[in-house]
């Protein structure tokens, strides 16, 4: 039995040596990197979403980024970003809020006023223990170099 969706083709990483897309032609895109755990957080709410077809997704390798991206896109030159009506945006969690916004499909967020507080309390924890490992484990790489 045929099933209803299929499975996104993802595109290769765009890097240093890579042509930019077409920027502002009205398709929104939102720019990521696959490693970057903020980027794919927004990735997974678009695809939460529906909106695998309507916002084009433009991976970017974050070791060897193109200019063209801080250039022409994105001056922070960091992601993730979308591009939506002739703006760029940045930072994850209002991109989230964004895309539910703007967009059609399912609601991210509760309804209810103490249920969407409580969603918000869970991403701020998860972004104060995912910054508290990372730098827990620059830490130790730092440690473990100065043994030599």
């Amino acid at each position: 039995m045929a099933s209803g969706s299929s499975r996104e083709m993802l595109p290769p990483a765009l890097d240093s040596s890579s042509k930019p897309p077409a920027i502002f032609d009205g398709t929104p895109k939102l720019y990521i990197s696959y490693s970057c755990p903020y980027a794919q957080r927004t990735w997974i709410a678009r695809n939460c979403k529906g909106l695998q077809e309507e916002i084009k997704l433009v991976p970017i390798d974050l070791k060897n980024r193109p200019d063209w991206y801080k250039e022409k896109v994105y001056p922070a030159n960091k992601v993730p970003s979308l591009e939506h009506n002739n703006e760029v945006k940045g930072e994850s969690m209002d991109l989230i809020r964004y895309i539910d916004s703007n967009f059609e499909g399912p609601s991210l967020f509760p309804d209810d006023p103490s249920k969407r507080e409580f969603a918000e309390e869970l991403f701020s924890y998860f972004d104060s223990f995912y910054k508290a490992v990372i730098s827990s484990l620059k830490e130790d790489k730092i440690n473990d170099a100065s043994k030599f």
